[in-house]
């Protein structure tokens, strides 16, 4: 049996591995690279966007993921705690470099409410990805541009079904539930 300090601990690892995996930005500047010449979209705007997307759809999949895990709440804190903190880094930087106050963790949170409330606006779409990838092209300023709606939408299937790879074999195989 398991000792709740080792749990706790494989709990934090994963919460850091999957930290990690959603500041990395290879995958980033993949998307960028290939979105569409033809884009009518300010490139700049949507590799901003991607970043943030990319932070709190790892942590609404892992709420998603992890629905009616007991584990859940306490994995949820830890990841988004580490968002915070990385969060409380990025806007002290963009402070000093620019002059300008800018919270990030508040514009995670809105950005998570918004990508939130559009799911929930559409409770029949045959996936959130069909919702997500309008929404996110809306956030970067032309919710008729086609490929920056499928830049959005393949973040967001790949993002799922790492974090769901991810989950099952750290938390579900190491806690047995």
């Amino acid at each position: 049996m398991t000792d709740s300090k080792s749990a706790k601990s494989g709990l934090e690892t994963a919460a850091d591995d999957l930290f990690n995996f959603a500041v990395d930005r290879e995958d980033v500047k993949w998307l960028i690279e290939n979105l569409h010449k033809e884009a009518k979209i300010n490139r700049t705007t949507v590799e901003y966007e991607l970043g943030a997307m990319k932070i709190i759809m790892v942590g609404w999949n892992i709420s998603f993921c992890m629905e009616n895990h007991p584990a859940k709440d306490a994995f949820s804190t830890l990841y988004w705690n580490l968002a915070l903190e990385f969060s409380k880094g990025l806007s002290t930087t963009t402070e000093y470099m620019t002059g300008q106050k800018i919270d990030y963790f508040d514009i995670l949170k809105e950005r998570l409410d918004t990508y939130v409330k559009a799911l929930a606006e559409n409770p029949n779409a045959p996936d959130p990805a069909t919702v997500v990838g309008p929404e996110f092209a809306r956030i970067c300023g032309n919710a008729d541009d086609i490929f920056t709606r499928m830049t959005g939408s393949k973040m967001f299937i790949s993002l799922s079904g790492n974090v769901k790879e991810y989950i099952q074999k750290a938390i579900f195989n190491a806690t047995g539930k």
